[in-house]
């Protein structure tokens, strides 16, 4: 590279992404060739233009202070006579959140039966429990007060409620249709899952250990109440897990299928920056209300599809995870996503080299090497990895109590026994899987 070039990247920021793309593109060319001769494999093929994509996120958002006592106002407005008030432990009754969520129903003349106990990980028998209370009941709409475990028990409850006779596991296992559901709101007590806004949902069949999202746009709540301060009492653990979970959300879109789409992947290392700055500062200060705000809200933007417009995404490390929490419901999900990533990104990054490197110079600001850019983008990954250690968050599955034992039964279950391979930077068979978690166990 010559030396006036190199000034020029080093003084104008506003520029470098264009260059910087252009050299890594006609190095990387160069380079893949070569790595495809040492390792014999072949790059995916992909298509280089923006994917065609719907993006349609319906739910309207009530966002600041004291909003959740706006929540009985919004059910009106959306047609609800008799709630069913879905949560998980006692924190949101002895934190005062309840009471106030009821207060609002009551002044606006909606009656309201209760359902709580929802554990992380949210369980199938949980989800049956409260259709049968809601089909008893005659709830016409479904409140979720919690975080992305209450919420996606709350739209799963919705789905057994508006389907009575219908298994609640048919439907996810989609062995039967799903047409109609009841309306879902949510009051938001945790950033990190997303699913106020998202079009998933994700359900543990406890009976046999299989954990499984479902993706619809019946899924979309009608109206999300978003509070940061109701985040401040969370433990700092959680905090991690959910700062874990918003990243790999917009890191999973990122590192996907599809190359030209300069404004979504802006979009996305902006995210991936903010939620960085704020991690740190949240974890220092829990009561820092602009730290919070911007986590609650990165948490939405993550998963409702806006980070990965025209990319073709199919989530390899959330799929590796779900049968970590799946055999074991006491893994939270962040933390097995922060323990898979970094062996999954080394995987993988071959095969997109200068898409890694990329991440590593936008997101956290390293020097790009051209002679060698597989070394930035290993730096990237040690990066993200030293990030979640900052957090507390486990980076092996050593730290998990994970055993070596069981990688080829997850291994199985998420490759459903070799049927299907995971679709990504590089296609993951069941080979692969058990290599990823063997990498991951850590020393």
């Amino acid at each position: 590279m010559s030396p006036s070039i190199y000034s020029v990247l080093k003084d104008k920021d506003n520029i470098f992404v264009v260059i910087v793309q252009t050299l890594l593109e006609n190095e990387e060319e160069k380079r893949q060739r070569k790595y495809d001769t040492i390792v014999g494999k072949e790059t995916i093929k992909e298509d280089i233009f923006m994917q065609k994509f719907t993006y349609c996120v319906p739910t309207e958002i009530i966002f600041g202070k004291d909003t959740e006592r706006e929540c009985g106002k919004m059910v009106k407005r959306h047609g609800g006579k008799k709630v069913l008030i879905v949560y998980g432990g006692g924190s949101v009754r002895h934190s005062g959140l309840l009471e106030r969520v009821e207060h609002s129903l009551e002044e606006e003349g909606i009656s309201y039966v209760e359902c709580g106990g929802v554990t992380p990980n949210p369980r199938l028998s949980f989800a049956e429990m409260g259709v049968k209370k809601g089909i008893e009941e005659g709830v016409d709409f479904i409140l979720a007060v919690g975080g992305g475990s209450t919420i996606d028990a709350a739209k799963a409850i919705a789905h057994g409620t508006a389907n009575p006779g219908v298994s609640l596991w048919d439907i996810w296992t989609k062995k039967e249709s799903l047409t109609k559901t009841l309306k879902v709101g949510a009051v938001l007590t945790i950033s990190a899952a997303g699913s106020e806004t998202s079009d998933s949902a994700v359900l543990t069949n406890e009976a046999t250990g299989k954990k499984l999202g479902l993706g619809t746009e019946l899924n979309r709540p009608v109206f999300a109440i978003m509070n940061p301060e109701l985040t401040y009492t969370l433990p700092k653990y959680q905090i991690g897990c959910g700062i874990a979970d918003i990243m790999m959300h917009t890191l999973e879109r990122y590192f996907s299928q599809g190359e030209d789409t300069p404004l979504t992947d802006r979009i996305a290392e902006g995210l991936l920056k903010t939620v960085i700055e704020a991690g740190r500062t949240a974890d220092q200060r829990p009561d820092d209300y602009e730290a919070r705000a911007a986590l609650m809200w990165a948490g939405s933007l993550s998963h409702n599809d806006l980070t990965g417009a025209g990319r073709t995404v199919f989530m390899q490390v959330h799929q590796l995870e779900h049968e970590l929490s799946g055999m074991d419901d006491r893994i939270a999900h962040g933390a097995g996503l922060s323990a898979l990533w970094a062996s999954w990104a080394r995987y993988v990054y071959r095969h997109n080299i200068s898409r890694f490197a990329r991440y590593a110079v936008n997101v956290w600001n390293l020097d790009m090497d051209f002679e060698h850019p597989e070394k930035t983008a290993l730096a990237g990954i040690r990066a993200t990895e030293k990030f979640f250690c900052e957090l507390n968050m486990p980076v092996t599955l050593k730290e998990l109590g994970v055993s070596p034992s069981s990688f080829k039964e997850m291994a199985e279950k998420c490759s459903d026994h070799g049927k299907r391979t995971l679709t990504g930077v590089k296609e993951l068979d069941e080979a692969d899987m058990i290599r990823i978690y063997e990498m991951a166990l850590g020393e």
